[in-house]
This record gives structure tokens, sequence and C-alpha cells, in this order.
């Protein structure tokens, strides 16, 4: 079995895209209107519309996570979350949940949340120290 990637079902396609493009700081892969995806090493982050999901019924509900972190490795958590806060703060497409600090198990993270509620981490892993 090979990991495939995560789904974000949500209302308004454009505006989660737009989102991650400033993240991931590339443009988003946009086969049809009602999706976008996002693949980069190891995973794909797609995003869609309800209407990918409708034979589904009431399966999926746009914008209700509260369970799942979208994380993303990143060399620098500082300099990655001073970029997006640059590009950010004027809008409403996000919210800070942590800034950027050194995890107990020693990881750096920053985690927000994007536009539809869903929390996103930036983390760096500890550098190797030699002796």
């Amino acid at each position: 079995m090979s990991f495939a990637s995560i789904r974000i079902i949500t209302e308004d396609v454009d505006r989660l895209a737009s989102f991650y493009e400033l993240v991931t700081g590339r443009p988003a892969d946009r086969p049809a209107p009602v999706f976008a995806q996002f693949t980069g090493h190891g995973a794909t982050l797609a995003i869609a519309s309800p209407v990918t999901v409708a034979m589904l019924g009431s399966a999926t509900a746009p914008a209700s996570n509260r369970s799942v972190i979208v994380e993303f490795e990143v060399d620098d958590v500082d300099a990655e979350f001073a970029r997006l806060r640059a590009d950010l703060d004027s809008t409403d497409l996000w919210d800070v949940v942590l800034d950027p600090t050194t995890m107990p198990w020693g990881n750096r993270s920053a985690l927000l949340r994007d536009p539809d509620g869903n929390v996103v981490n930036l983390f760096s892993r500890p550098r190797a120290t030699t002796p």
C-alpha cells in the first residue's frame, strides 16, 4: 500500500488553494475548477469542492475539522513564519495558533489555521550536533 494524499473538502477551493500557495511557495495544480493539489516530497495535499464527494452524502463536512493537523517540514520555521506573516497579516486567510516555539521533543514549530480552520504546523527537526 502506498500513501497517496490527504484531501480537504471546502466550499471555497480558490480561497484555500490561494492560502496553501502562499504556505508552500508554489502554485497549485488545478486540473478542474473544483479541485487543486500540491504534490511534494512524500505527500500530496488535495483541496476539493463538496461536489467531488457528493456520492458520499453527509460523510464529509467542509470547515469542520478539529482533529487533523496538516504538517509541512521546513528548513527554518522562524523565517517561514516571518514570510507568511508579511504576506498574510493584512488578510483574513489565517489565524496564529502558536508562534514559533521549540517543542519539548526538540522540533521547532509554528501553528496556524487555514481559512477553513484546519490547523497547519510548520516545523523543523533539531539540527544534528557534532561532538
